[in-house]
C-alpha cells in the first residue's frame, strides 16, 4: 500500500499541497536586473497583499511593476495586483549606500516530493526538498501505528535538510497535529545542540490539504529563519 507525490507540490490521491513560498518568488523578483530588493508581506494564506521594491533609476516605476507582474505570473502562476506593489527607486549614491547593508539572500528549501510505502507493519516515508538546482530525498523508518506519522514525516524532512548542507545536528522533540478553532496544525518542536548552547526550535503550519505536506511546512518553518546559523555555528565547532 503506497501513497505517493510526485513532481512539486504534486500528491496523487490528494490534492496539491500549497502554492509557491513568497521568499521563492523574492529571490526570483531579484534576479531582475533593475532591481536592488524586494519583500513580500503575505496573509495567513500566504498571499500577497503588500509588494515592496527597491530598484535602480534606469527604468520608469511602471514597468518596474509590470516586470514584477509577469515574473511572478510566468514562474509561479501569482497574480499580483499592480495596487499592492510600492517601488522605490534609489539615485547611484543611494544605491551604493543601499548594497553595502543589503542583507545576504537565502534561498528557502521547497517541496518536490512526499511520499509513503507500507510493508507490512512498517512504513517509510520519504520527503524530497529543492534548493536551487540541488535535490535531495530524506527517508524515515518506523511503526505504521497513526501516532507515528507526523514524527516520521519530520524526521525524513530534517534528513532532506542535512543532505542539502542546511542543517546539522537537529532532532525532533514533538510533532503532532493539533486543532485551533476550525483549523487543523500541523506541530513540530526541534532542538539543536551545539555545547554548552541548547537552541530549540518551533513551527506551525495550517494543514490546508495533506496533513503529510503540513508536517513538512511546519519544519521548514522551524529552522528556516535559523537556517544560515545552523549550518554555520556547527561549523565552527
Amino acid at each position: 500500500m503506497a501513497t505517493t507525490s510526485r513532481g512539486p507540490g504534486m500528491i496523487i490521491d490528494e490534492q496539491q499541497t500549497s502554492g509557491p513560498s513568497l521568499r521563492d518568488v523574492e529571490v526570483e523578483l531579484c534576479r531582475l536586473p533593475d532591481i536592488v530588493a524586494v519583500r513580500i508581506v503575505g496573509d495567513s494564506m500566504d498571499r500577497p497583499v503588500e509588494v515592496h521594491v527597491l530598484a535602480h533609476t534606469g527604468k520608469h516605476a511602471k514597468q518596474v511593476v509590470r516586470d514584477v507582474q509577469s515574473v511572478a505570473l510566468a514562474s509561479f502562476g501569482l497574480d499580483v495586483d499592480r495596487r499592492i506593489v510600492s517601488v522605490v527607486q534609489l539615485s547611484p549614491d543611494e544605491e551604493e549606500t543601499a548594497a553595502a547593508f543589503a542583507p545576504t539572500v537565502v534561498v528557502r528549501p521547497r517541496i518536490m516530493a512526499v511520499d509513503s510505502h507500507v510493508s507490512g507493519s512498517r512504513i517509510t516515508v520519504r520527503v524530497s526538498l529543492r534548493v536551487g538546482d540541488d535535490e535531495a530525498t530524506g527517508y524515515s523508518e518506523g511503526s505504521i501505528a497513526a501516532a507515528t506519522r507526523a514524527r516520521l514525516v519530520a524526521a525524513a524532512t530534517i534528513d532532506a535538510l542535512e543532505q542539502l548542507g542546511r542543517i546539522q545536528g537537529v532532532d525532533i522533540e514533538a510533532a503532532e497535529k493539533v486543532r485551533v478553532g476550525v483549523d487543523e496544525v500541523a506541530v513540530v518542536t526541534l532542538v539543536s545542540v551545539n555545547p554548552p548552547y541548547e537552541l530549540r526550535l518551533c513551527g506551525s503550519a495550517l494543514v490546508r490539504q495533506h496533513p503529510d505536506d503540513a508536517m513538512v511546512r511546519a519544519v521548514l518553518d522551524g529552522v528556516n529563519r535559523r537556517l544560515p546559523h545552523l549550518a554555520q555555528e556547527r561549523g565552527e565547532r
